[in-house]
């Protein structure tokens, strides 16, 4: 088993949404200042797995 990094483990997620139709938003800098995250990801912490 490998394990991907964390940005590209998202950026394939994205790209599976794109191809069932689904849209995401760019994070806001108020909604990461909030979340205390980054605005360009990765959104889960190292610890959290998929």
């Amino acid at each position: 088993v490998y394990v991907l990094p964390k940005h590209l483990d998202e950026k394939v997620a994205a790209l599976h949404l794109g191809k069932l139709g689904a849209k995401l938003t760019k994070l806001t800098k108020d909604q990461s200042d909030y979340l205390s995250i980054p605005v360009e990801g990765p959104y889960k912490p190292v610890h959290y797995r998929y």
